[in-house]
């Protein structure tokens, strides 16, 4: 209860009581403001404490990837697979990756020797027959090398093991006399679907690139590091499973060049001979403990990752 004395009943006390109420109406009006805001606070407090974090996983892509990005470095007609220490003997090639590639190349010289890949940890070299439109050598301006896990079983992906340092492979056939020859290269137009994939050069729109894909074996015999053929120590999957004579899950390598040509495919041809002779050599030189943690964290894993081996 509230008890007045005679100096608030004139018209002067009258406006003082009046002030004081507003006054303590003010304090009343800030005191529950202050209180609601602290008890929103402590709601969204309470919210987040029980809001589950985002999940980092989500944001995976589920392919069993890792790649390399090795731009050309130099041509010469030089093989240190096919035909070692025989300098000129080979056909023309360029060559990706290692910068000292030659026909004397073994695993002690291009470890010693730099290179054009991005992670320059791969020193890896990687090369193919020179193609030609007309008489004038194009190299590509594309040049990804693509390790996957497909082809195999998600069980098998998962029991994949390192690509062995030193191993020495050849994929598609040089010798090839007809499309029907080689069945593992293809020719294709970048962002031009509707131009059918040919394992000879196509006729790709003007303004667009010619694409070649090549798949390497990803089976391995487990104890050869190269073969007299330089192909049979490897073998492609059968049925999504390794064959038993290549028992070892190794990543498929994946060779993408794209070259700034297109047009009429008469013009074009490879040091090797027309598109369906195209092929591919890889000399492995990462570094063991590179190409583990690669094979760990992403292909068995079944994670993409970037050319640094992290998703």
């Amino acid at each position: 209860m509230l008890f007045l004395d005679r100096r608030t009943t004139g018209p002067r006390g009258r406006r003082a009581l009046t002030r004081w109420r507003d006054r303590i109406a003010g304090l009343a009006a800030a005191a529950l403001a202050a209180s609601l805001i602290q008890a929103n606070a402590g709601n969204a407090a309470a919210d987040r404490s029980t809001r589950p974090e985002p999940n980092a996983a989500a944001d995976v892509v589920r392919v069993a990837e890792f790649l390399a990005e090795c731009p050309y470095t130099h041509r010469a007609p030089d093989d240190p697979i096919v035909l070692p220490n025989l300098p000129g003997a080979s056909h023309m090639h360029s060559f990706f990756g290692n910068d000292s590639t030659n026909a004397h190349s073994d695993l002690a010289s291009l470890e010693r020797a730099g290179t054009s890949c991005s992670p320059t940890t791969d020193l890896s070299s990687y090369w193919v027959p020179t193609l030609y439109d007309g008489d004038k050598a194009v190299e590509p301006t594309g040049t990804t090398f693509y390790y996957l896990g497909e082809g195999v079983r998600d069980d098998i992906i998962r029991t994949t093991k390192p690509l062995p340092r030193g191993l020495r492979i050849v994929a598609g056939n040089a010798k090839a006399a007809g499309p029907g020859d080689n069945t593992i290269s293809r020719w294709s137009c970048l962002h031009h679907g509707e131009v059918n994939p040919s394992h000879d050069f196509v006729n790709c729109p003007a303004g667009s690139m010619m694409e070649s894909y090549l798949d390497f074996p990803q089976c391995w015999n487990g104890r050869d590091l190269d073969s007299a053929d330089h192909k049979s120590h490897m073998a492609y999957p059968v049925a999504g499973a390794c064959p038993s004579t290549h028992p070892v899950p190794v990543p498929k390598l994946r060779q993408v060049l794209r070259y700034p040509v297109n047009g009429d495919p008469a013009r074009f041809r490879l040091a090797s001979g027309r598109g369906y002779t195209m092929h591919g050599d890889f000399f492995n030189v990462w570094p063991e403990a590179e190409m583990a943690q690669r094979v760990r964290d992403c292909i068995n894993a079944i994670i993409k990752c970037g050319a640094d081996g992290t998703p």
